[in-house]
This record gives structure tokens, sequence and C-alpha cells, in this order.
């Protein structure tokens, strides 16, 4: 098949979020940050649209607008466009992160190398008073992997020790959600672990502001999601996740459903509605983690199901809901989480013990081969892409396939309904009748 490819990207190369907490507290170089340019992904005769962004899409009629003016058509649309994730969502906190890391205001985003840079002291200053982590609303880009607190009380209870700290520096966790992961397994090992080290976890928070008050305070401004009271709160250091927000242009698509996300089927990543239009990423509509290795899982998935639907054959390739996320329990140790569809265990779910030598071990094991995994997934070498390289992914035809079998859940489930109407359209024809 002879296919011209368009891409749309506002970026030309990406920060690697596998990268990021290595390269912040130099366990890599910073050089390991980027990935390599989207120029290098294809062929020089598909079309590339950089620092361009899509402002509307028609999918009715397929149609791409852009930022630059122009208008795409397409016989088959990939979205992968994640979140609006911005400082701007809190009230003041583009003013306080930008300021001198004295402030001791961090954000987790990933926006530019020089943000990665001035987060190199994020946790390690609280001498006195208490240590903010925040985390938004699900679902929001980093869930999974932007929990830090038990990794900065590793370094408080060190300081404290050694008296760089006072016996009234705390690490709190504030949240709007009512969990810290959604993978109940994990949200039970990690709560235990917080009421063990003393951790203040503090639920059903949203963060509407940062400020400083006349006295130089840094202050942050919280409301309740149950009873909409508000209050002030004064805090040394913070290290936060600002929410993610879905784009409106998706909205005003009609591709997403109440969560925001895309409305895509979880198994098969084809949008429910629109057969001709597929994602995969942080902008996914179903229950699951949000991380980077989710992201990878469901690459080869979309791009088998998305030729197949071109060459007018029926998908078969299923996402089993892999995802993986680093548990940080100290200055080097850690162990991991890892989890399916509906938050059933992956078999390797949780496999190191949370101390001793072989969580120290798997600590140095895992931010290598996370980064390797990121450099290989974003090389933009020409190959056939993970998990493969040499070959591409296949998959079994649906009866035969060992995920959807033991979930009892039937070809007809994962068949999107226009191809249901497509293959009862043939079998009630005369000529399939006289065959």
């Amino acid at each position: 098949m002879h296919l011209k490819m368009g891409i749309i990207c506002e970026h030309t190369g990406y920060i690697l979020p596998q990268a990021y907490f290595s390269v912040c507290h130099s366990h890599v170089p910073e050089l390991k940050l980027e990935s390599g340019t989207v120029s290098a992904q294809v062929d020089s005769w598909s079309k590339i649209e950089g620092h361009t962004k899509v402002t509307k899409i028609n999918p009715t009629k397929n149609t791409v607008e852009l930022s630059n003016g122009k208008t795409f058509t397409y016989k088959c649309l990939v979205l992968a466009p994640g979140f609006d994730h911005s400082r701007q969502h809190i009230k003041g906190l583009d003013e306080l992160a930008k300021g001198p890391e004295s402030n001791n205001v961090f954000t987790h985003i990933l926006d530019h190398k020089s943000t990665v840079s001035r987060n190199f002291l994020h946790g390690w200053n609280n001498t006195h008073g208490d240590l903010i982590c925040y985390s938004p609303k699900f679902p929001y880009k980093g869930e999974g992997t932007d929990f830090y607190a038990l990794y900065y009380e590793h370094f408080m209870r060190q300081d404290k020790l050694h008296g760089r700290a006072t016996n009234n520096a705390r690490i709190q966790y504030w949240t709007p959600n009512k969990e810290i992961y959604r993978f109940p397994y994990a949200n039970e090992v990690a709560l235990e672990e917080c009421h063990k080290r003393g951790i203040d976890v503090m639920f059903g928070w949203e963060m509407l502001e940062v400020k400083t008050d006349a006295q130089e305070r840094k202050i942050a401004v919280f409301k309740n999601v149950d009873t909409g009271a508000v209050i002030e709160k004064d805090f040394n250091a913070a290290c936060i996740n600002p929410p993610s927000k879905p784009h409106q242009f998706l909205i005003d698509a009609g591709l997403t459903n109440e969560t925001g996300g895309i409305d895509v089927n979880k198994y098969t990543l084809q949008h429910k509605t629109h057969d001709n239009i597929f994602a995969f990423g942080d902008a996914v509509g179903f229950e699951t983690t949000r991380t980077h290795s989710a992201a990878m899982a469901q690459n080869p998935i979309v791009k088998n199901n998305m030729l197949r639907f071109l060459k007018g054959k029926e998908i078969n390739g299923i996402y089993d809901g892999y995802t993986f996320m680093p548990f940080l329990l100290g200055h080097s140790y850690a162990s991991n989480f890892q989890h399916l569809h509906d938050y059933e265990p992956a078999p390797m779910n949780h496999w190191v013990p949370q101390y001793g030598i072989f969580a120290k071990q798997y600590f140095t094991r895992m931010i290598k081969s996370q980064l390797a995994q990121g450099e290989k997934y974003s090389s933009f070498k020409k190959d056939h892409g993970p998990p493969h390289g040499h070959y591409p992914a296949e998959y079994d035809e649906l009866e035969h396939n060992v995920y959807l079998k033991p979930k009892g859940a039937a070809p007809a489930d994962v068949i999107h309904p226009n191809t249901q109407a497509r293959l009862d359209a043939l079998s009630a024809s005369p000529a399939a009748h006289h065959h």
C-alpha cells in the first residue's frame, strides 16, 4: 500500500517523560532528555506541519483545520494530542514557578529543557514547615509517575538526622481526588507507606491559587471538592503537577466522552462513532493509568488496526491495558506497579520488595531500562516501531484472541458497528446466499 502520511505537531522534538526524573536529579546526563526530530520519522514525500496546532476537526467531512490556515483531508486520522497541561490552570503558579529556585516552588511539566534544569532541587530544601506535593484531578498528564512524596520524605529524614531540617518539617500530599493511584492495589500500598512515614495525605482538595502574603510567606488556596469550603494554607516548598484539561477542538468535534477523553474502544483504540479515527496516549477516554509506557504499548495496536482498516479488513489488534508505574521510595530505592484493563494486576506487578538490596538494585535498573525504552521509542528511526522493530507486530484473528477469551468478550464486542453493518450487508446479499 502506498499511503501518504501527514504529521501535524506543535513541537519538532519532545522531552522524554522517561528521562524527566533521572535528568533533574542527575542520574542521567541532560543530553538524554530530548527525542529525535519528528522529520527523521517519515519519508521525505510525507507532509510535516511542525510548530502548528489543530484548531478544528470535522469528522463527517474528514477534514482537519490548522492554526496556520491550512486544511487537510484524511482517509484515516490518528490522534495523540495529550492534554492541555499548563501552569495557567492555577492562579499565580506561573509567576512563582518561574522565579528563583530559592522560591522552592517547582512544577512537574514537560514543556522545556529549562524547566527540567530548574527542577534540579525539587524536594530537597524543605528545612522547616510543610512541603506540599500536589496532583490534579483525574485524568491528568503524569498519572502514576508523579507521586514523589515518599522519595522526598527520605531526603527529609536524612536532613533531620543531620540537623539540616527542623522537627516541624513535614511532607503533605494534596489532591482533589480520593486516591493517590486509581489502581486500587497500588493505592493501598502507597497509603500504608505514607502512614508509616508520617506523610499527611489530604484527599478532596483542589488547588486554586498560590501567592505570597505581606510577610512574604507562601500561601496555597484550596477548595474542598465536597463542601466547597475554601482555605488558605502556608507552605515552605511545593512540587506541583498542574491540572490537565482536554483540548477544546476535540470537544467541539464531538470526539470526546463525559471524561473529556477521546471516545475510543479500549481494546481496539478505534473511535466508537467514527471508524476512521484512532487515538492513543494520555487523551484516550477509558479508565486506565496514563503513562508513557501505556502509550508505547498502545502504539503498535493503533498502527496494525489503522492499516487493516485502510485495507478493508476486520481489525484484530487488541490492547490489554498494560501500563507501568515506577514506585519511588527513596533517594536510591524503588519498586513498581503494573496493571492491565480493569486494574487487573499484570504478571510482574510489584515484584520487587520495598526495602533492602533488591529495591536499591532495582532503582538503578529501572532508571536505565525506562530511559532505554523511551529513547528507542522516540529515536524516530525508520523501523516498524516497538515492540519488534525489524518486523511488524502481528495479532491473532479476534475469535482466537487469548486476551479476549478469558474476559468472556466476543468478537462482536470489539467490532465497530460500521464494520458489523458492512458484514451483515454482505451476508444478506443474494451473492452470499448463492455461494
